[in-house]
């Protein structure tokens, strides 16, 4: 499955985790990403949109 939501295409985001004594190491943080049937320039599809583009009002949700 790709980690990139359908419409604004975000996906992981990457950085670093840093400890008390600032020690490093690499870490990856997934968007929220939600498995909806949406309509989507006038067609219904299913596909992996992110949390807040269901908030905000940008994806129409089909039941």
């Amino acid at each position: 499955m790709s980690r990139k939501c359908t419409i604004c295409g975000k996906g992981p985001q990457y950085g670093n985790r840093v400890s008390h004594a600032h020690n490093t190491s690499r870490h990856r943080w997934m968007p929220n990403l939600q498995r909806i049937k949406f309509e989507h320039e006038g067609k219904v599809q299913r596909g992996y949109v992110c949390t807040r583009c269901i908030r905000s009002n940008s994806v129409t949700k089909v039941t």
